[in-house]
């Protein structure tokens, strides 16, 4: 019978123990993978966590073996530290201190292109007992919820070219639809079409980048890849999930019924008008945390972008602009809606309440 090396034995534990980083993201009020939920305490249940106020960074990559791991720690100023770095062209050395480590969740919720050199390829950790599912990011061939929300945030990232697919010179068939129904509440903008497909028309001067799921933010240049002690699975159990409330103690945000109330094909701007509905119940009640956001770079003048969620909807404005609305019952469509007489008031509110990075 052949014996074991006891050398290859532990260099092959050691592999598995350590982490190569690859990149990482913030879980905050202010700023989380939207992937993960409409808000800050729907993002955090879904890696089984506590909705802590000050956060936490999430640290993805990949272990001697190649497995991949997203490592959360309650360290949030060294990731951030680290994803500006990133993001501005520097090196930067990413080592979360073991004591900082708050768990270790095998696989990637979000799409990480960058792989480490002299690892086995990506592929989720051999589960052990007691282990949760490898989180993986969510499918680009089908609409839902997570698309929904990846769509926005590509529209927020590339603004401008989705404004300038926009004029407001000529008034919609959709607009007049509204008008006649008596309900200016949807706004739509003229001068377009009532939707803007995913991919923009070959007419358009300006083409807008298509929908579709994105990787991190800032990803396009691989990341500098540092080596850290991923915390052995003991450690790495998460705290318990909180209990999500009854569906009858919704928020009064929520109180209307996320079903669309007309059939979409027939008035697309039902479930915009429903959103905006909604929205002004976020006035009234504030919805969780994190569900309306407001962000700004200096790259964009110092404007800043306003994102709001709810229940099978999205939208995306400028508070001195318009918006767009994306809608889990229209796969694919991005839904302007112009300035008009209501939007500016509804935009200044959720702007006033819109959390901040700090």
């Amino acid at each position: 019978m052949a014996g074991t090396d006891p050398i290859a034995e532990a260099e092959a534990e050691g592999a598995a123990d350590a982490l190569y980083v690859l990149t990482a993201a913030l879980l905050t009020p202010a700023r989380f993978p939207s992937v993960l939920g409409d808000d800050y305490p729907a993002a955090c249940a879904a890696l089984g966590l506590r909705p802590d106020a000050e956060g936490y960074g999430l640290v993805f990559g990949q272990d001697g073996l190649g497995a991949r791991w997203t490592v959360v720690v309650d360290d949030v100023s060294l990731v951030a530290v680290a994803i500006a770095s990133w993001d501005c062209g520097m090196a930067y050395d990413l080592s979360p201190d073991e004591d900082s480590v708050v768990a270790g969740l095998p696989g990637w919720p979000l799409a990480v292109v960058t792989r480490a050199p002299g690892v086995p390829d990506p592929h989720d950790p051999e589960p052990q007992e007691g282990d949760p599912a490898p989180l993986v990011p969510p499918s680009g061939d089908v609409w839902g919820p997570a698309q929904r929300r990846l769509g926005a945030d590509e529209v927020g990232r590339h603004w401008a070219s989705w404004r300038s697919q926009v004029t407001d010179d000529e008034p919609t068939a959709a607009a007049a639809a509204a008008t006649s129904a008596g309900d200016r509440t949807a706004e739509p903008s003229g001068g377009a079409a009532p939707s803007t497909t995913a991919t923009p028309p070959e007419r358009s001067a300006a083409p807008a980048p298509a929908v579709a799921p994105a990787a991190v933010p800032g990803e396009a240049a691989p990341r500098p890849m540092t080596w850290f002690e991923r915390p052995s699975r003991a450690r790495a159990t998460p705290a318990p999930a909180p209990q999500a409330p009854p569906a009858a103690e919704a928020t009064g945000a929520d109180r209307s019924d996320a079903a669309p109330t007309a059939d979409a094909a027939s008035d697309p701007y039902a479930g915009v008008r429903r959103a905006l509905d909604q929205l002004r119940g976020y006035l009234e009640e504030p919805p969780p945390v994190g569900r309306v956001r407001s962000s700004g770079t200096e790259a964009d003048g110092g404007v800043r972008t306003l994102r709001a969620d709810g229940p099978g909807w999205s939208l995306v404005a400028r508070p001195d602009d318009m918006a767009f609305v994306l809608l889990d019952e229209l796969p694919g469509e991005v839904m302007p809606v112009a300035r008009g007489p209501r939007l500016p008031a509804l935009l200044e509110g959720l702007d006033a309440m819109a959390v901040r990075p700090t």
